[in-house]
């Protein structure tokens, strides 16, 4: 289906500058909330969690968004609950043109009522491919060549809004999910001024979504970071890749785990699944029908280092369980 005027029919709905709430938590927020910031358009308040016990001391921090908007001098309202009467009405006071979402919670109707234009939301993927909570994770896991970031319009389903701008990137073979997040968080927050900037201007289109086409990225938990050496060699070094850096794909070495952080897939070497040897001074791990350089390992309390000073360690060669 081709895009359509965003407002077809109501010239008066548009303003050169925006009032916008901002809402987000983790660092992937931060250059979205930064160039919004410096862009033509007013961010009335910033919307957070409150502050967590982090880190081994155990004391509050705030999030990473809550530290940049402090940096920016703006208003910030903590919030962990949605459906606060408070929260909404404390919204509904700014009057803002947009709220706009990235790496936030679900919103419920009442507050995705309040703004004038409706609520924005930044994705990493190309919807409707990827809707939910690891995007990134998926689509490197699944091999992936191509990705990118979507803004869409929120309405109660999960990504399943109309869709105001997209943009896409390749993924190289040796990227990892904490590489392309890096990229992403940059592409997306240029991508979704310009995105605003098209609303104010009256230029903006909007395109329903094909739900036929949709793929699902559901969160991703520590356990599920186990490698099956069995699997082939590709599948092997995209699920590595895609762990990588949280939660960490692992393994047990004489029952100790190993997480692998990076591998390169090794045509040519065939080991069988799960042995780990050194051969020509590289250190690798066998899969089904090949293996993968252990580019950069870390047994469990140590310090991370590259595949061949573990297994040098080990008197160079040892087994995985699977």
């Amino acid at each position: 289906m081709c895009p359509v005027p965003f407002f077809p029919s109501n010239p008066a709905m548009i303003r050169t500058s925006l009032s916008i709430v901002f809402m987000g938590n983790p660092d992937f927020s931060v250059p979205s909330l930064r160039q919004l910031a410096g862009s033509r358009h007013n961010v009335a308040a910033v919307v957070t969690g409150s502050d967590k016990r982090r880190g081994r001391g155990g004391e509050r921090t705030p999030s990473p968004v809550k530290s940049a908007a402090m940096s920016l001098s703006l208003d910030v309202i903590e919030a962990d609950e949605m459906r606060s009467p408070t929260l909404h009405k404390k919204l509904a006071d700014l009057e803002p043109d947009l709220l706009v979402v990235v790496a936030y919670k679900l919103l419920p109707p009442e507050v995705l009522a309040v703004p004038r234009i409706g609520s924005l939301n930044l994705h990493a993927s190309l919807l409707p491919k990827y809707r939910g909570a690891a995007p990134i994770h998926w689509a490197v896991i699944n091999g992936e060549t191509e990705t990118g970031c979507t803004v869409f319009l929120l309405d109660e389903g999960m990504d399943t809004g109309r869709i105001l701008g997209r943009e896409k990137t390749d993924i190289g073979l040796l990227e990892t999910t904490g590489d392309l997040y890096d990229r992403l968080k940059e592409m997306g927050a240029s991508l979704l001024v310009r995105t605003v900037d098209q609303l104010a201007d009256g230029t903006g289109t909007a395109q329903l979504q094909d739900d036929a086409q949709a793929t699902r990225a559901p969160k991703i938990h520590p356990d599920d970071g186990r490698i099956d050496f069995r699997n082939n060699v590709m599948d092997v070094h995209n699920f590595i890749r895609g762990m990588s850096p949280f939660p960490g794909a692992w393994t047990l070495q004489d029952g100790r785990k190993l997480k692998i952080f990076r591998s390169e897939p090794a045509p040519g070497v065939v080991l069988e699944p799960g042995k780990a040897q050194i051969i020509d001074g590289k250190g690798y791990a066998g899969c089904h029908g090949g293996a993968v350089v252990l580019a950069e390992v870390q047994p469990d309390g140590k310090k991370r280092v590259g595949g061949t000073d573990y297994l040098n360690g080990l008197g160079g060669h040892t087994f995985f369980s699977f």
